[in-house]
């Protein structure tokens, strides 16, 4: 699990309070979603590859918990107009070769109508290109090249790193701190962080205080860039990082560095390995706190969750949720006759949808549905603030 909150950030639930929550998502998937409680008919089947054993692995095990809880409430409120909906996965071990193995896998497999949430840059870039008749919903990446390549069968539900730089260099700004640099890895997800990062700083009207940079997105070889970014002093850092973000974050601060931290979207699945370390860092979010409870889909989901089990609740387990539910409504915008090229067409008919404070907006052409970025901050408890 990713990103675990305390325990006392939520009030226990009673047992009757349980089914009560448990009552109220299968209401809402059901009334305030469209999905009719009918008759079953033959399962469908959704696809997931994702890292299940290697450095994503929590980033991975989080979305699945999210969809699966997202997935089972749907079918216990009567599936997809009677059709129950089976997630299936596979573990790709954050290898693009692997993943797209897997994509291709689901593809030969006709009771796969869909693929949902593909972890990380590389492996998104052969998932999308390897099942072009397939819907791909949600890919865990912000990397703006991607977007770019236009990909009808792709629908992208996060914000880009365009955004979430952006936003980043302006909460600096807004609290004054000028002095900003970046370490950010060697590799496609990393180029892309650093083309936001000098666009961002260009819009602000202000030059890198340092440029650091590491092997790769898995390589534990940070002492270099730690050393370059201590040397420089910052006021703050941007951490273009996921997996490895604690052992720089570690070696940074054994540099007898002290600059603020702001991570990326992709940071938040290290934070529970990083202890006090991520006391005080600041990191974009593309979903809302998972205990936010203001938002409409946030209720649904921790209802939701509690029922498949989970207590404890996550960004991740949250975008995976997230993920299912836009997949389902282009599912149930299909019409009768669920086939690959009715799910494809009913996730571009969305426009404007409210999946309950988090807005998605498709169309024919537009594929960057979701618009959705904030900065959130660890207290001193540990506790998420935003």
């Amino acid at each position: 699990m990713t990103v675990p909150m305390p325990r006392e950030s939520i009030a226990p639930l009673s047992s009757s309070r349980r089914r009560a929550l448990t009552g109220l998502a299968a209401a809402t998937a059901a009334a305030g979603l469209g999905f009719p409680a009918l008759a079953q008919n033959r399962p469908v089947r959704v696809g997931t590859t994702f890292d299940n054993s290697s450095v994503e692995k929590a980033n991975g095990q989080g979305l699945y918990q999210g969809s699966s809880a997202f997935f089972n409430a749907l079918n216990k409120a009567g599936g997809i107009n009677g059709t129950k909906v089976e997630l299936v996965m596979a573990d790709d071990t954050f290898k693009p070769d692997v993943a797209k193995a897997n994509a291709l896998a689901f593809e030969k497999d006709s009771s796969v109508l869909a693929l949902v949430h593909p972890l990380g840059t590389r492996q998104t870039a052969e998932v999308m290109d390897a099942v072009p008749g397939m819907a791909v919903v949600g890919p865990i990446t912000g990397t703006i090249s991607l977007r770019k390549k236009n990909a009808p069968n792709t629908f992208w539900v996060r914000a880009n790193y365009d955004q979430e730089v952006e936003k980043l260099v302006s909460t600096a700004a807004v609290l004054g701190q000028s002095r900003i640099g970046l370490v950010h890895s060697e590799d496609p997800l990393g180029q892309s962080v650093l083309a936001a990062f000098k666009s961002a700083l260009a819009k602000a009207k202000l030059e890198p205080a340092v440029i650091a940079t590491t092997p790769n997105t898995t390589s534990m070889e940070v002492g270099p860039a730690a050393a370059a970014i201590a040397k420089a002093k910052p006021q703050v850092v941007v951490v273009g990082l996921a997996g490895t973000a604690p052992v720089f974050l570690k070696a940074l601060r054994e540099a007898g560095n002290s600059s603020s931290a702001y991570g990326l979207s992709i940071t938040a699945s290290a934070l529970s390995a990083m202890g006090d370390l991520a006391k005080g860092l600041g990191f974009v979010i593309v979903v809302p706190s998972p205990y936010a409870t203001r938002f409409e889909v946030v209720r649904r989901y921790q209802a939701d969750m509690v029922a498949n089990g989970v207590k404890d609740f996550s960004l991740t387990s949250l975008e995976g949720y997230l993920n299912a539910a836009v997949l389902a409504e282009g599912m149930r915008r299909a019409g009768g006759t669920l086939t690959r090229a009715s799910v494809m067409s009913g996730l571009a008919s969305i426009e404007n949808f409210d999946l309950g404070g988090v807005k998605i907006n498709y169309g024919r052409t537009n594929r960057e549905g979701g618009q959705f970025v904030d900065v959130a901050v660890i207290g001193s408890r540990g506790q998420m603030l935003s």
